[in-house]
């Protein structure tokens, strides 16, 4: 053991600290970053790049797999495989979207085409893998719907073995005559799965079975928001006792207290996403939520007005004080991505064609401009696949 090795030993001792992180065990410094997007003439599929967690730089993205309209991605647990949705009309000859299984190169980080299954409904926007990798969860937009695939030990996905048709409206009639499931997401325990309806201004909950493979509603089925909101996309905090919805048409946050027993969310507050003075709201929605990995803040995208909303989270209650916005380099941020460290936040701009990098303040939740900026082609997702050293 060399005197470093021995010195550093020695002052955790004397700290008290119980398990010991060395540079020798330390990470690489890197994150792989996987970008899904809308295909045309500036993108053909899905991206990588790498981001240094000591500077905040993303590495020119490359194509990493070729698809059509891979908007969202998930990977799964064993972090083999990766799951991308379609948004097509149909998957050979049946009606539906599509969900595609890649294969991920351990070494690259290229990814290769396994096969492809339909999602049963029109429209899939929004992907999970369960806890286990059992299964492969999707949300349907354009059907109003929510289905499962179950995975086979090669990654490869069944056909559905399972299948829930949303039913309903709401007051808005330009996107709420029907149904319209816009994202899908699994608790901690993986017993519950949470699906935003923007068009009934619902979160549907149901019970997962990940070994059969099935979603079942729960009771009671559904948490509902204020008329006309359009619940969106949805987070967990870390804590497994608050959840939160984004409100696509009201540009608004719904907080929850979550009973993680039952499966059942109560609303507690609802928050507005855009700064105090804003009362043109023309053009402007929001996109995604995500809550930082130390249960502190949260944050949102609002597009039109270009901006992500942070708040900070009240460790007691999980309600939520807006506490700025920043829009610098932000154009349509469709969606973003917090690295699992916790440090940086990347912004996808839908609209620009770019992913832009930011610091996060640590004791304030603020986002600081790390001066990194990419090319990709109409991003719509960010994924992080930690690398080996």
């Amino acid at each position: 053991m060399n005197l470093l090795r021995r010195l550093t030993l020695g002052v955790c001792c004397l700290c008290g600290v119980s398990s010991v992180v060395l540079a020798a065990d330390a990470p690489s410094g890197k994150q792989r970053v996987y970008f899904g997007t809308y295909t045309g003439k500036s993108s053909k599929g899905i991206y990588r790049s790498e981001l240094d967690l000591a500077t905040g730089k993303l590495s020119p993205p490359v194509l990493a797999g070729e698809a059509v309209n891979p908007s969202f991605l998930a990977i799964a647990p064993n972090q083999k495989f990766l799951y991308a949705v379609g948004e097509l009309s149909d998957v050979n000859g049946k009606k539906g979207g599509a969900v595609n299984s890649f294969s991920i190169d351990a070494a690259t980080g290229d990814l290769k085409l396994l096969n492809q299954q339909s999602s049963v409904g029109a429209g899939p926007c929004h992907i999970v893998v369960d806890r286990t990798g059992k299964v492969a969860l999707v949300a349907n937009y354009g059907g109003g719907s929510a289905a499962a695939l179950p995975i086979q030990a090669d990654g490869k996905l069944g056909e559905a073995s399972s299948f829930v048709q949303h039913k309903g409206s709401s007051i808005n009639p330009g996107n709420q005559a029907a149904p319209h499931a816009h994202s899908i997401n699994v608790d901690a325990a993986n017993r519950f799965v949470c699906v935003a309806d923007l068009g009934i201004d619902k979160v549907l909950v149901y019970r997962l079975d990940p070994d059969k493979g099935t979603i079942t509603a729960n009771d009671p089925p559904a948490a509902s928001v204020e008329a006309g909101s359009g619940p969106r996309h949805f987070a967990f905090h870390p804590n497994g006792k608050n959840a939160y919805v984004i409100n696509e048409i009201k540009l608004t946050v719904t907080a929850f207290q979550y009973d993680a027993e039952k499966g059942v969310l109560t609303p507690q507050q609802t928050i507005t996403t855009l700064p105090e003075g804003v009362t043109d709201r023309k053009g402007m929605s929001t996109a995604e939520v995500q809550v930082h990995p130390s249960g502190k803040f949260l944050y949102g995208s609002n597009r039109g007005h270009h901006s992500i909303a942070i708040f900070s989270i009240d460790p007691a209650t999980g309600k939520l004080t807006a506490v700025g916005h920043q829009g610098q380099g932000i154009k349509t941020p469709r969606n973003f991505g917090i690295d699992p460290t916790g440090n940086y936040l990347l912004v996808a701009n839908q609209d620009s064609d770019s992913v832009t990098v930011f610091r996060i303040n640590q004791t304030t939740g603020q986002l600081e401009p790390t001066g990194s900026t990419v090319s990709v082609g109409t991003p719509v997702c960010v994924k992080f696949f930690p690398l080996a050293k």
